[in-house]
């Protein structure tokens, strides 16, 4: 099952301050907290999951990393990312409340115009396998909202501007008072921009932006895994009113391979070989993606034994080294003999009897690993 995205569990935008994470992650760590859930193992694991989502976005190079490529970026527990503490970053139960409250009530303060950046974009990517294994440079075109340059992204006729809304004098808010607190609400006239067009550019009608098509160069990294995401930051749609663009997710579809399947960094395969070759041992010329390399069975091999390769997997994601591509060999059982292949069989098994008593399957794989 995929984990889910560190931002949505946190209810943040991907260009969120550290303040906006801290204040975010403390409203949800008073919610889910254990001792205000005594028994509640959702909301036990809801505490964890967001433990391990702030513990990560609070770390710039932490951050950083899962911007670009997601959680294969950060690699999991163990490998830089979530330390398994979920409390990290809780600081005290009295602070976190403090904080809540601090955030719920206003004291009048004046606020600007409400800026909100422009959307997310996703673009899905397919690969090849061995476009992933070794990385991979391509150009895509993507479609999105840009500044209208006739308006200059005012929304408005050239040479008439938006005007001042007079219901909330250009703050983009209305204060309703409440005893000692005053509440602030989104203007419904002029939708919390401040201002109001009257005569609209002709080229946008008034969205402020427009519809373009836009071309950016991806640097797929050797390594990557179907699903990983590459952030571009800044280059998904234009916010309305000149405010700032939203990301593009340019997420990955990796192929799969004819014979090769991978898990992590490392890759496996089967080779069919007769018994024979199983039984007087032989050296066999198996593929890899650097070519073809040579593996020795040895007198003996069972079905189903393993050869590791060392370093011909897949190389690690931003690291040096590769994993490595493990090799089974199974022993293939003929279906049509020649009347030769039959007598000669007939004659190995007279020379072989083998007493086909029941016996349990502990004690066989016991006595086959005496023999091989």
């Amino acid at each position: 099952m995929s984990k889910q995205d560190y931002y949505e569990l946190l209810g943040v935008s991907h260009d969120a301050s550290d303040q906006e994470l801290k204040s975010a992650y403390r409203k949800l760590a008073m919610q889910y907290h254990p001792d205000r859930n005594p028994g509640d193992h959702a909301a036990e694991e809801k505490f964890k999951s967001i433990g391990e989502a702030y513990q990560v976005l609070s770390d710039a190079n932490k951050r950083a990393m899962y911007d670009q490529y997601g959680h294969a970026g950060i690699g999991g527990a163990g490998a830089g990312g979530f330390d398994g503490n979920p409390f990290a970053g809780a600081g005290d139960i009295n602070d976190i409340f403090g904080d809540l409250f601090g955030e719920m009530f206003s004291t009048g303060s004046r606020r600007g115009p409400r800026q909100q950046r422009g959307r997310d974009l996703r673009y899905d990517l397919a690969l090849e396998f061995e476009e992933a294994v070794f990385g991979k440079k391509t150009e895509i075109k993507i479609r999105r909202m840009e500044h209208c340059t006739t308006c200059k992204g005012t929304g408005a006729a050239q040479g008439r501007g938006p005007t001042t809304c007079q219901q909330c004098g250009g703050r983009g808010q209305v204060r309703f008072q409440q005893g000692f607190f005053s509440i602030a609400r989104t203007c419904t006239t002029c939708g919390g921009t401040g201002s109001i067009i009257t005569e609209p550019c002709a080229t946008c009608k008034g969205d402020t932006r427009v519809q373009a098509e836009h071309q950016i160069s991806v640097n797929v990294p050797a390594g990557v895994e179907d699903g990983t995401r590459i952030r571009f930051q800044g280059e998904g749609d234009a916010g309305r009113n000149n405010s700032g663009a939203g990301d593009l997710y340019v997420v990955l579809s990796v192929k799969q391979h004819k014979f090769f399947e991978r898990e992590g960094d490392d890759l496996y395969c089967v080779v069919p070989i007769s018994f024979p070759q199983a039984a007087l041992g032989d050296e066999l010329m198996v593929p890899t993606l650097d070519g073809e390399v040579k593996v020795k069975v040895p007198e003996g091999t069972p079905s189903g034994k393993q050869f590791r390769l060392r370093g011909k997997g897949v190389p690690h994601l931003n690291e040096h080294g590769k994993g490595d591509m493990v090799v089974e060999v199974r022993i293939e059982t003929p279906t049509k003999l020649t009347r030769a292949q039959r007598d000669l069989l007939k004659q190995l098994a007279e020379s072989m009897p083998v007493e086909n008593a029941p016996v349990s399957r502990s004690f066989f794989s016991k006595m086959r690993d005496i023999f091989n």
